[in-house]
């Protein structure tokens, strides 16, 4: 007696159950691939501001030095994609675009440069790096977006709290909130980060020229005229 084979019929649609399901695995392992990153993605632009600031010859020679710290922000503010402010109460980012470096590293990076480059100091570097300096300066970033505020093109905006810290015992010598709000030439996305290239020129060079002067002045009132 032969076995019972089955019925063709069954035998057919058990196949096409498999071929199914083959597909479906397939159609998810590519599914999961896109997700991964091996789907087609749009290309993003990044943006990297690298604005160098001339010193003022009014600002005075110190024989002191500086560390500077890096700005404190919000998680919103300190990042790699570019915010902007349609309405007051609004907060987006463009899309397709990103900075190069988050708003607290360009900040930074441009104050030390200007420092660096103005000649007149003999030593700034970044806190923690082991120098021996006489003064610190504490910043808090508040704002770094493209604000409209009801213009027809924003304004690249960028709002800073500084603090210079006498390290010697630790007193807060001075503290100075900075406003700068720069309009860009357009609304796309180019004109934008050219404005904020000049805000952050403004805000590193103010900051730059307040902290030598304050020092200056705490330092010639704590020794006298006489700072040589």
């Amino acid at each position: 007696m032969k076995p019972d084979t089955g019925n063709p019929e069954s035998r057919n649609n058990g196949r096409t159950c498999l071929r199914l399901a083959g597909l479906l695995a397939v159609a998810m392992m590519l599914a999961a691939c896109s997700l991964l990153g091996g789907g087609k993605r749009d290309k993003a632009t990044i943006y990297a501001p690298d604005p160098r600031v001339v010193a003022d010859p009014a600002w005075p020679t110190v024989a002191w030095q500086l560390a500077v710290g890096s700005p404190t922000a919000a998680r919103m503010i300190d990042s790699f994609r570019i915010a902007v402010r349609p309405t007051p109460g609004e907060l987006q980012v463009y899309k397709g675009a990103s900075w190069a470096k988050t708003p607290t590293d360009m900040l930074q990076d441009t104050i030390l440069r200007t420092l660096e480059d103005s000649g007149h100091i003999p030593a700034v570097a970044r806190q923690g790096t082991g120098i021996n300096a006489d003064y610190k300066l504490v910043m808090d970033m508040r704002r770094f977006e493209a604000a409209y505020a009801g213009a027809a093109v924003p304004s690249a905006t960028i709002e800073l709290n500084a603090k210079l810290v006498h390290s010697v015992d630790q007193n807060v010598v001075a503290s100075r909130t900075f406003l700068h709000a720069t309009p860009a030439t357009g609304t796309d996305v180019a004109a934008v980060t050219d404005a904020f290239s000049r805000s952050l020129g403004d805000m590193a060079g103010d900051v730059a020229g307040w902290a030598l002067t304050t020092g200056d002045a705490h330092e010639r009132g704590a020794h006298g005229a006489d700072t040589r």
